[in-house]
């Protein structure tokens, strides 16, 4: 990868999050009064920004594949990086996270989280998490819109296979929402922990909904067998090698 790539990318990383900043003070009026529509439509401006100047400063332009869901329902996603998460959220009309609970801390993610609905989960508690996520959830859903969650639990690099977590299933069940799940290949573009971005087509898809009813263990067989065949394939068309030992990172 070129010199020039990698002083893109920096390029790019640093306006990313001084525009984090100046759409989320900027806009802080309209998301404070005009209710979670209004916070949420800042939420969904700032996605678009980056993907727009992602395309714009790196190269790495960004598809949406399948039908976003419009509805109340769960999503159980691929996570690769920051930019899926952006994906996702760019594509759904009134979308909230099941999301680590430190991050309601964080400057300005933690104020918007806070005021488009998403659900803190205590990750060290395990089985308290788990139920005090599920109430909440329950709760929650009064208001509607789609629920995402990783249903990893966190990020994953290309290539690696780390196991599914149960609260993906749990929600499913108690809520009796049909579940839809999302591929991702965006970690071969933007991988975890480098500020190299790369360029080529990163591509969420959302796949065909599982309608409400499944047994946990049908689910838990059913939810990561789809997701990891339609990531593989969206990597693959990436150039990225998933057959090849040396990528199976951590799996």
């Amino acid at each position: 990868m070129s010199v020039l790539q990698f002083i893109r990318s920096y390029i790019f990383v640093a306006q990313m999050y001084l525009m984090l900043a100046v759409i989320a003070i900027g806009f802080l009026p309209v998301g404070v009064l005009g209710g979670r529509a209004g916070a949420v439509w800042v939420c969904r401006l700032y996605c678009h920004w980056v993907r727009f100047s992602a395309r714009w400063i790196i190269g790495l332009r960004s598809e949406i594949r399948g039908t976003p869901p419009t509805g109340d329902v769960l999503i159980a996603a691929k996570h690769q990086s920051f930019f899926d998460i952006l994906m996702i959220y760019s594509a759904v009309p009134r979308g909230k996270f099941i999301m680590k609970k430190e991050l309601v801390w964080t400057p300005f993610v933690g104020w918007y989280a806070w005021l488009i609905g998403c659900i803190p989960v205590d990750r060290a508690k395990r089985g308290q998490a788990i139920k005090g996520m599920v109430e909440q959830a329950r709760s929650e859903r009064q208001h509607g819109g789609q629920l995402i969650i990783f249903a990893q639990g966190t990020r994953v690099a290309p290539g690696a296979k780390p196991p599914y977590k149960i609260g993906p299933a749990m929600l499913y069940r108690d809520l009796g929402l049909p579940c839809v799940p999302a591929a991702t290949n965006v970690g071969v573009f933007w991988p975890r922990r480098s500020m190299l971005r790369k360029p080529g087509l990163a591509v969420v898809e959302f796949l065909d909904p599982i309608a409400p009813g499944l047994e946990t263990a049908e689910f838990m067989a059913q939810v990561p067998a789809l997701i990891e065949s339609h990531s593989d394939k969206l990597m693959a068309e990436a150039g990225f090698d998933v057959n090849d030992p040396a990528n199976r990172v951590g799996g």
